[in-house]
């Protein structure tokens, strides 16, 4: 049975406005600009430069006696000619100059893929057929080198894609002649197979003893990959008849290897190569830290002066009249489109106060780090800590530290690097998980690698230095600090 009820709810809406502020605030420096790009192209009425515009307001419609709109043009733009000129220009003191903006450099190279087409000339290939398979090989293999497609499915891309018939047999054949390709184990199906094609060109073995070494060498790589992977060095000395001596050239030689053979080149889809831009500028002025926007976080945007000069011809052109319904629909494109444009332009200025005001706080929270650059200077803090500060909300902190950097003198930073917990000392001190995390990795770099410390002696370590800390806490700060277990830091 149907019924029907009324209920109330309260729902937060966020605006259009807000939700383009919140994904503005999202975007670091070195996007910002192209999504400027793509607003100017969307918006006729948004313009870019740093001169002065007026600016009027249109917001009032008046309506006749039956309630229906009267499009009053004189009335709707009077408070828009009468308006004092607002400046859009977005610079201030807390910005960098123009001059300090630099281009960046253009690296110019030749892709991965194109440097092994280049050598598919170098091939004795008698036909067109075979040509064309070893391009699709060629065009098979993955930014790290790798031919990761099994050649059946080769075969099914050359029928469908270009209506070529191959065998396997031929496609085998070209993937090891692709195989000889510089650079070394270029082609290969996985690492253990890279790894010994790298070994097996290597021509600078010229004394018996390295001739040897090459042996035992390809020996662990083609009949021991597992031991060798897992660093079962006992197992491989034992297995193989070794002495420690032999087996450690023999992995010595192995380790000299390339594990991403394309790692070497340009990178695949890319010619330019790409700079970390800043977003913030911290300098020390005479025992001062002095914060400053990177400038492209300011561009100078105004309202189009053909649109400002369409307003002032309607009203000129419709004094003591009434518009017409085309006068009409034109004055709310502009109006939409100005409307638009201002809401763009104080998103933007917002979006440049909220960066600063955010930063300036964690700088001041943080100040004696940026002064000094000591890691041990940094205190503990949270983004509730810095929305305390600020007045803003969480989220809109931490959307502000997502992929923002800052320079400083002593190198430029991840903002969400100076976010971390803290970590209780013996005497009841609190000290940032960051300044653990670079104790524990010194002790790692400083450990015998014969005998690697396990997380348990590493908890033990960090205890006697004074830090309440478990064992499992330290197996997950040695995990984020991407250092492996004890087992795969052994060395001969």
């Amino acid at each position: 049975m149907l019924k029907q009820r009324l209920s109330q709810k309260m729902m937060q809406k966020l605006s259009p406005q807000q939700i383009q502020l919140m994904k503005l605030l999202q975007i670091p420096t070195a996007t910002l600009d192209q999504r400027i790009q793509e607003e100017l192209e969307a918006n006729p009425a948004l313009d870019e430069g740093n001169e002065v515009a007026e600016i009027y307001d249109l917001e009032n419609e008046s309506k006749d006696e039956d309630g229906k709109d009267e499009f009053e043009l004189d009335d709707y733009l009077k408070e828009y000619i009468e308006d004092d000129p607002v400046s859009y220009r977005l610079q201030s003191d807390k910005f960098i100059s123009d001059e300090e903006t630099k281009k960046l450099p253009i690296a110019v190279a030749d892709t991965f893929h194109e440097h092994l087409e280049a050598q598919l000339g170098l091939l004795d290939l008698n036909t067109e057929h075979l040509l064309m398979i070893a391009k699709q090989v060629v065009g098979s293999i993955d930014n790290d080198g790798y031919l990761r497609r099994e050649s059946i499915s080769i075969m099914d891309d050359l029928l469908f894609s270009q209506n070529i018939e191959a065998t396997e047999s031929e496609i085998e054949n070209i993937i090891k002649l692709v195989q000889t390709f510089d650079p070394p184990g270029v082609g290969a199906r996985s690492l253990q197979e890279s790894l010994i094609i790298q070994l097996t060109l290597k021509e600078n073995f010229v004394d018996k003893h390295e001739r040897r070494t090459k042996m035992i060498a390809l020996k662990i790589l083609s009949n021991h990959f597992e031991e060798f992977s897992k660093k079962h060095y006992k197992k491989l000395q034992k297995n193989l008849f070794l002495s420690e001596t032999e087996l450690r050239d023999a992995i010595n030689e192995i380790l000299k290897l390339n594990p991403k053979p394309a790692s070497g080149h340009a990178p695949q889809n890319r010619g330019v190569s790409q700079y970390i831009v800043p977003d913030f500028i911290i300098t020390n002025r005479e025992g001062e830290n002095e914060l400053i926007l990177n400038s492209k976080n300011a561009p100078d945007l105004r309202i189009n002066d053909n649109y400002l000069d369409m307003l002032k011809s309607f009203n000129v052109n419709t004094q003591g009249r009434r518009a017409s319904v085309k006068e009409k629909e034109a004055i709310m494109f502009i109006k939409q489109k100005i409307d638009s444009a201002k809401w763009f332009i104080d998103a933007i200025k917002q979006r440049q106060e909220t960066l600063y005001n955010t930063m300036y706080a964690i700088m001041q929270f943080q100040y004696n780090f940026f002064l000094t650059g000591d890691q041990r200077k940094l205190k503990p803090m949270i983004l509730k800590d810095i929305a305390e500060i600020t007045n803003l909300d969480i989220s809109t902190v931490s959307r502000v530290a997502n992929s923002k950097f800052v320079q400083t003198e002593f190198g430029t930073k991840r903002l969400k690097d100076f976010f971390s917990e803290s970590l209780q000392t013996k005497d009841g001190t609190e000290v940032s998980t960051l300044e653990v995390k670079n104790i524990l990795s010194d002790i790692i770099c400083g450990e015998s690698k014969k005998k690697p410390l396990s997380d348990e002696k590493l908890k033990d370590y960090l205890q006697e230095k004074g830090y309440n800390i478990a064992r499992r806490t330290v197996a997950k700060y040695r995990e984020q600090l991407n250092i492996p277990v004890a087992r795969l830091r052994k060395e001969i």
